[in-house]
């Protein structure tokens, strides 16, 4: 079982910057890709964006050139750095780990979810 524990939501205003991070513990080693998700009420759980443990990323064409993810093996923490918001952004984010790219984009098969944080872009 792998504990993921998110930080570094809040209240923005359109066009600013947040950071996210992800802290994982328990069983690591079975984490190969992290990934953060989003969901608006009424909506479905979107991915945003992976990446694996070398380095490899994914985004969703929404987020692409204003998002980055990045991770820290030694620490066990992967960030989302998010630029240019817009009020659309506006979600919940979550902190998904799973141990294949074919399992963290389809939300059924990640294996971890953190309790998600709050990211609000006023406009």
């Amino acid at each position: 079982q792998v504990q993921l524990v998110e930080s570094g939501g809040g209240l923005v205003q359109a066009g600013g910057s947040l950071r996210l991070s992800c802290a994982a513990s328990g069983n690591i080693f079975s984490v190969h890709v992290m990934g953060w998700y989003r969901q608006d009420p009424g909506k479905q759980r979107e991915l945003v964006a992976a990446i694996s443990r070398v380095g490899s990323t994914n985004y969703a064409d929404s987020v692409k050139g204003r998002f980055t993810i990045s991770r820290d093996n030694a620490k066990n923490t992967v960030y989302l750095q998010m630029n240019s918001l817009k009020p659309e952004d506006t979600a919940v984010y979550y902190c998904a780990a799973a141990p294949s790219y074919s399992s963290i984009m389809a939300p059924v098969r990640v294996a971890s979810w953190g309790q998600g944080t709050q990211v609000t872009v006023s406009s």
